[in-house]
Parts: structure tokens; sequence; C-alpha cells
């Protein structure tokens, strides 16, 4: 299966060439006019395991990358009420996140050291399998498809949304930028770290819609590095703070669904 390659310029702008990725579904349970999918993407760099609840006719679609250490079925419940909301929904197991798919906990030293050996860095294959579930998404319901993630995952569906015109829009909870560290590097080290800085390649979403939301008492990723990333965005955005830590939750949720009601319509 081919591998793919990708190349990086000397402003840091990534550029992907995403290992090949065929999809096997199985249908799982039928529930309330959606279905629960298990779905592995076999791709030139490992396997990639996903749920998807798909509804019979959606109107929309989500990809969700969740946040580090959180395997797939923590959104299980999440799928099912996005689904009952006539939307399309997967959520991934993340490379590293120890569920299904194999791979390490991220590692940005571990992955420059394959950026410098010109291997895959496992970051950009996570920004791959995003997007190869947009493309899975697409080929099925020919919906327009949200990148969505959760703190460490709103980094790679940042980054996957930026440089895929195929995606609507991005939603990034929890999250942030790495505040363009790598410009305090020269060389190969600003090149690398600027790619996998979603700051970074933010202008890279002009014209399509990114949605930041973050909690004042976030624990684990501070506040203002939500709004730094929410600035660095171009417009159409919207910044929403929610009640809670870290992480989705039903506020959050609803918030969500809420703005989606307004562009297509009420569930139903």
């Amino acid at each position: 299966m081919p591998r793919g390659d990708y190349a990086v310029n000397e402003s840091g702008w990534l550029s992907l060439d995403c290992p090949v990725c065929t999809a096997e579904e199985t249908s799982c349970s039928r529930d309330e006019g959606f279905t629960f999918t298990r779905i592995v993407f076999h791709t030139g760099e490992g396997d990639v395991y996903a749920f998807a609840a798909l509804p019979d006719a959606p109107v929309a679609a989500f990809v969700l990358a969740p946040g580090a250490g959180v395997r797939k079925e923590g959104h299980r419940d999440r799928a099912g009420a996005f689904a009952r909301s006539n939307y399309a929904f997967i959520v991934l197991d993340m490379r590293g996140n120890g569920g299904e798919t194999g791979g390490y906990p991220m590692d940005l030293a571990r992955d420059y050291q394959r950026f410098l050996d010109h291997e895959w860095p496992e970051y950009y294959l996570s920004v791959c399998d995003i997007q190869c579930a947009r493309a899975y998404l697409q080929e099925k319901n020919h919906v327009p498809v949200y990148a969505m993630g959760e703190s460490n995952g709103g980094r790679y569906a940042a980054i996957a949304a930026a440089l895929d015109p195929g995606f609507a829009g991005f939603i990034g909870v929890s999250t942030s930028g790495f505040s363009r560290a790598g410009d305090s590097y020269t060389g190969n080290a600003r090149r690398f770290l600027l790619s996998v800085d979603p700051e970074a390649c933010a202008e890279r979403m002009a014209n399509r819609s990114s949605w930041v939301l973050h909690s004042p008492g976030d624990t684990v990723i501070p506040f203002a590095d939500g709004q730094a990333l929410y600035r660095a965005l171009p417009e159409p955005k919207s910044f929403f703070p929610f009640n809670g830590t870290h992480g989705l939750n039903e506020e959050a949720d609803a918030r969500i669904l809420g703005e989606c009601a307004q562009i297509y319509g009420p569930a139903g």
C-alpha cells in the first residue's frame, strides 16, 4: 500500500500526500434512525480504528479527534446524541491514545527525529487519519464535514482542517496552538515546530468557519491559550466560553448543536 509523502517549506508550512487509506466497515447496532458502525481505516502506516453513528439522511457530519489518552468508546453517547440530531459522527481512536490503534503518545522529540530521518512523524499521520475519515464521510453521505477535536486532538483537527479544503470548518474544544514556539529556533527545528502548530497554519482556514470553545476554569490548557488560537484564525469564526474544566461536556455539545441548527435547521 503506497505510503505517501510530506514536505515542509522554509515558512514551516506543511504539505501532505497522505498514505493511501481504505475503509472496512461493520454495522454493529441500530438505534433511533441511525446505525452504529465499526470502521477500520487501513493505511500504509498501520490500521486506525473508529466508530461512527450514521443517520439515514444526515445534513452534515463531524470527525472527532479525542484528547490525549481518551479512547473512542468514551464518546459513544455523544456520537449517538449528534446522530439523533441528524448529524453523522465519527470518533477516531487516535494513534498513541491507548485504544485499538497502535502508536505512541504525542512525543515531539521522537517525531522530530523521524522528521530528520524523513520517516512519518506520528503527528502528521494523525492529521492524515482525520482527513481520511473526512473523505470516507463525504463519499458515503455527500454532506459538509467538520473537523472537531478536544484538547490535544483539537490540534490535530485544526491542522487537518487547515490543510484540507474538503472540510467545511473546524471546531476546537479546550485546545490551543503552541504560540509559534518554532520561531525561537532556526533551521529544521523551526520548520518542524511550526509545521505542528495550529497557530502557524491558521490562516489557511480563510473563508471556512472556525468555532473555538474553552472554559475559563480549564485546568489543563489555559483559557488564554484557547483565546490565542482563536485570534490566529481568520474570519468567519466564533469563540464560546462554557462552564466546566477541560474537554467536551453537555454544555459544549449543546452549543455546537445549537450553532449547527442555525445553519442546517432543527433536528427532525
